[in-house]
Formats: structure tokens, C-alpha cells, sequence
């Protein structure tokens, strides 16, 4: 899949105000600071199409791509006071449970880090509620080959204590643009079924 245009085009603070129509939509949701708006760019080839920032827990809204790519707000940020922070819960449960556009759940796993129970109890969710979803795990480039491997494996080994089939993984740096032409070929696979 090649991407020759991608622009913003609305964000929304609850999925009713998502923008109408049929376009099939694919969605990326993580922890806080994970790097979704840096993923988006990467695999767009926009730079600052998604905005980053230093400062963990930004995005509030779901943001609209052209692309079809939806990245959803972070969960779990502990900086967010109870109100907002269930504000944000429901926003991204009423997103995932009820926008029918969306293919697919990206969701992305810092790979640096061992398996959170909040990313595991997230990902049990998605199991339970039949929402198709794969795992991207981010930040490669900041580990060794042999660190990088061994962590998802980890990660790996741990959901399939609980899972029968792993769902689809992949390897991501928005630095070195690993894994770009898997994830798109992957959207693209999607697409055509």
C-alpha cells in the first residue's frame, strides 16, 4: 500500500460527532507516550501530520485522519484527574464498541518496557468484546536486536497463557521505519477482503 495523500480532518470528543459516511476506518490506541502520532507519521510520510509532543497524556480527542486512521486518546495516563480520566474511558469504550467503520484496532505496545497488567487487561477486553485488533509494538530502534526479541517474546509467552491464537504483532520504529511496509501491507490485506 502506497500512501500518496494524508490530511487531518476533525477531531471529536465523543463518537457521535465521528464523521459520517462509510469509509472503513483503522484506529491506534496505547498507553500515554507510546507513539502513536509518530507511528501515524511514519507510515503517512507526513512529519507533524499527527502532532507529537514531550509531554505525555496530550491527545483527549479521537483525532480524523483522511487515511483512514483514527488514533485514539492514551489510557492509563495517572496525571488526569478520576472525572476526565473516566471521560477518556468512555469515550474510547463508546469509539471501539460502536463505530462500525472501524477495521481494525492498532494497538500499540512500547517495546522497551515488560507486559503492564493495564495493557493485558486492555487486550483481554478486546478479546472478550470480539474487536478486531493486532499488536504493534513501538520503539524498536531503542533496544538491541537481541533486547528487542527477547522482550516480545516475553510479551508474547505471556498472552498465550491466555489466548488459543495470538493475534497479529508487529515491529515498529518511527526512527528507522521499521516495520512500515508490513504495517501497510497488513491495512491493505484488510481492505481487500
Amino acid at each position: 500500500m502506497l500512501i500518496k495523500s494524508a490530511e487531518f480532518t476533525i477531531s471529536s470528543a465523543r463518537v457521535e460527532q465521528c464523521p459520517a459516511g462509510n469509509l472503513p476506518e483503522f484506529a491506534f490506541i496505547g498507553r500515554s507516550n507510546v507513539g502513536k502520532s509518530s507511528l501515524i507519521n511514519m507510515l503517512t510520510g507526513r512529519a507533524g501530520l499527527a502532532k507529537t509532543s514531550s509531554t505525555p497524556g496530550k491527545t483527549v480527542l479521537i483525532n480524523h485522519f483522511l487515511v483512514k486512521t483514527s488514533p485514539l486518546p492514551g489510557y492509563g495516563y495517572a496525571r488526569r484527574g478520576m472525572k476526565q480520566r473516566d471521560e477518556l474511558q468512555r469515550m474510547i469504550t463508546n469509539y471501539i464498541m460502536r463505530r462500525e467503520q472501524m477495521m481494525n484496532l492498532f494497538l500499540l505496545i512500547d517495546s522497551r518496557h515488560e507486559p503492564q497488567r493495564i495493557d493485558m487487561e486492555f487486550i483481554e477486553w478486546l478479546g472478550e468484546n470480539g474487536i478486531p485488533f493486532s499488536i504493534v509494538f513501538t520503539k524498536a530502534d531503542k533496544l538491541s536486536k537481541s533486547k528487542l526479541a527477547a522482550n516480545v517474546r516475553h510479551y508474547l509467552n505471556e498472552l498465550s497463557e491466555q489466548w488459543e491464537e495470538l493475534p497479529p504483532h508487529f515491529i515498529t520504529s518511527s526512527e528507522t521505519r521499521q516495520g512500515k511496509e508490513e504495517l501497510l501491507d497488513y491495512i491493505d490485506s484488510i481492505m481487500q477482503e
